[in-house]
């Protein structure tokens, strides 16, 4: 397998490396959004995107609603026309018809101030970008920035933003502040260069401008497409952010991760190593494809670092020739007996080398100790040895004995 150059430099710099099991997370302020709060002491929230049209009334409230019923607490839709921002006032109200209240995210980009103030009316939080709300052109024979021309620009910047700025303040919605990597002003690549720098000053900019305005209902992200990238940015905007005094909660992901195994594992690498440092009050994974299938990747994120129990854990071994029965064949059917349970830990251990030592923090264990039958387990103590072809029903048997089994 061929390796191309790493980019990846030395850094002689001494590392500090926890050695906490527990993620402190960074203290932030808490965002009502809907009736979700991001941040503060909330638990992280998860986020996605439909990709209906907004002007398909009916499909969009389908989307919505098909997001938010398999746990997607907030829902973001596209606004690029004011035809799409009145879109959202019908669709508000057939999902209060229809359905239930589901906080809404509207999505502002290209010179986007009247469409803003309107959709505001109608949307729980609006995003903007702030390389696209206030779009220059750039010029092809542009050398450099003067600091007249920058700041002539940042005035303009903050007349654009503050009609939308005071509508959302006094309506007590949120904001979220949303630069992207591959849009960055041109102001700012002059003066920053393509650089995490240039992000966080960009979204800086915006923070003071709300700030100036008695605004704080923001969430801030910083998304790049490159792991490394994004990386670099939250931990340089967490550092200006704490020199500041600045408590925002921050929203997570890869921009344009693709699809499949490797969409999701480079999402996870982005994501979970931020939140493992406490970075995070928020998340979505961007998946090209349909956005249910983000919803489960973020809620394994958070699940597999403790941050959220949605689920039942499975701890198993990776089996060897020791294993004592078809383990990957035996955790299948214990996953499908009992996925639509919540806060279990479940062990699955091919023989007793593995089980029941390493499952000790488990709720309940099935261990391979002898050929042809299996021994269960509540936590440590061992209940029962039965027959291998009985193991997943008296598994069940256990757990309903116990009245923590519910029927899927």
């Amino acid at each position: 397998m061929q390796t191309l150059t790493s980019p990846v430099s030395a850094n002689d710099s001494p590392l500090f490396l926890s050695t906490d099991p527990s993620i402190q997370r960074r203290k932030t302020r808490p965002v009502p959004v809907g009736d979700v709060t991001i941040g503060g002491n909330h638990p992280v929230v998860v986020q996605s995107m439909i990709n209906e049209d907004t002007l398909d009334i009916e499909g969009a409230v389908a989307g919505i609603r098909r997001l938010h019923e398999i746990g997607c607490e907030i829902v973001r839709v596209t606004v690029p026309s004011l035809a799409h921002a009145y879109a959202l006032a019908e669709i508000k109200q057939k999902l209060l018809a229809t359905y239930q209240a589901v906080p809404l995210v509207a999505d502002v980009h290209h010179n986007g101030m009247k469409i803003a103030l309107e959709v505001a009316k109608h949307v729980d939080k609006v995003r903007i970008n702030p390389g696209l709300y206030v779009f220059e052109k750039p010029k092809a024979d542009r050398t450099e920035y003067t600091q007249a021309e920058f700041d002539e620009i940042g005035e303009k910047i903050r007349a654009t933003l503050e009609p939308l700025v005071v509508s959302l303040r006094d309506q007590g919605k949120a904001m979220r502040i949303g630069v992207n990597h591959g849009s960055l002003a041109e102001r700012m690549l002059f003066t920053y260069g393509d650089t995490p720098e240039g992000m966080v000053e960009s979204a800086l900019e915006c923070i003071r401008i709300c700030e100036s305005l008695n605004f704080y209902n923001l969430v801030v992200s910083l998304k790049a497409s490159r792991v490394p990238v994004m990386l670099a940015a939250y931990r340089l905007l967490v550092q200006r952010m704490n020199a500041l005094g600045m408590e925002y909660p921050l929203h997570l992901g890869v921009t344009e991760a693709g699809d499949g195994e490797y969409g999701r594992i480079k999402s996870t690498a982005g994501i979970g190593t931020l939140l493992a440092e406490g970075i995070g009050d928020t998340i979505r994974v961007s998946l090209t494809e349909a956005p249910e299938k983000e919803i489960p990747v973020c809620y394994s994120i958070l699940q597999a670092l403790g941050l959220r129990k949605t689920m039942v854990e499975y701890v198993a071994c990776p089996s060897c020739g020791r294993t004592l029965f078809n383990l990957e064949e035996v955790l299948h059917q214990v996953r499908e007996a009992t996925k639509h349970l919540t806060g279990l830990d479940i062990a699955v251990m091919g023989c007793i080398v593995n089980g029941p030592g390493e499952m000790a923090d488990a709720d309940y264990g099935y261990v391979g100790k002898q050929p042809g039958y299996i021994s269960l387990y509540r936590g440590k103590e061992e209940i029962k040895k039965v027959p291998e072809s009985q193991g997943v029903q008296e598994l069940i048997n256990l757990i309903k004995a116990d009245n923590r089994w519910v029927e899927p």
